[in-house]
């Protein structure tokens, strides 16, 4: 019995490797150029216990590109604070370093691969969408798009394009302007007109 409760924790251990391994590698060579033996040397084991692990790449992927974005509840945030309190929530999911863990594999692969645009789709369906009914109820589906076409294109402008007026621009700044677009999306009127 002790034998097993030792195993279990290495087992745990490594397969948390395995992934924040592929995680580092999709990140930065896409879905396409990530090969489990990269994975593998990035986590020091041989191949074949990704495989034994994941299963295949595809596997892989979804156990590294799964993720939570913890997004804060805004209908309990004064209304007027809500648009800043999700530009600076998201800023910090990418963290000082600009990889963004899971979110980051999704953006840098979902325009060639249909998995990942799949996957982008599920967590807007399942975390985002959720979150912006409950605080603007009125249109939320085309709201929450709104919302995530500006977060998404300004990490995509930002960390994935590196373009340096985003690059260099203070996080306070960038979080106060993405907040006011966010703010309007959230309470001005939608529609054409």
């Amino acid at each position: 019995m002790a034998e097993r409760r030792d195993r279990h924790p290495r087992s745990g251990l490594t397969r948390q490797r395995i992934v924040q391994a592929a995680q580092r590698r999709f990140s930065l060579d896409g879905y396409e150029r990530t090969t489990i033996r990269a994975v593998a040397a990035d986590a020091e084991i041989d191949p074949s216990m990704v495989m034994r692990y994941f299963g295949s790449k595809e596997g892989l992927f979804a156990a590294a590109a799964c993720f939570d974005l913890k997004l804060p509840d805004l209908a309990a945030i004064p209304r007027k604070e809500r648009g800043l309190r999700l530009a600076q929530h998201y800023l910090r999911l990418w963290g000082r370093d600009g990889q963004g863990g899971g979110l980051a594999i999704l953006l840098r692969t979902a325009a060639t691969n249909d998995g990942a645009a799949q996957r982008v789709r599920e967590v807007f369906r399942g975390q985002v969408l959720p979150v912006i009914t409950a605080a603007a109820p009125d249109a939320p589906a085309l709201r929450a798009g709104l919302i995530a076409s500006q977060l998404l294109g300004v990490a995509y402008c930002r960390h994935v394009v590196r373009m340096p007026a985003l690059t260099t621009l203070d996080e306070g700044i960038l979080a106060a302007n993405l907040g006011r677009t966010i703010q309007r999306y959230l309470d001005g009127p939608i529609g054409g007109g």
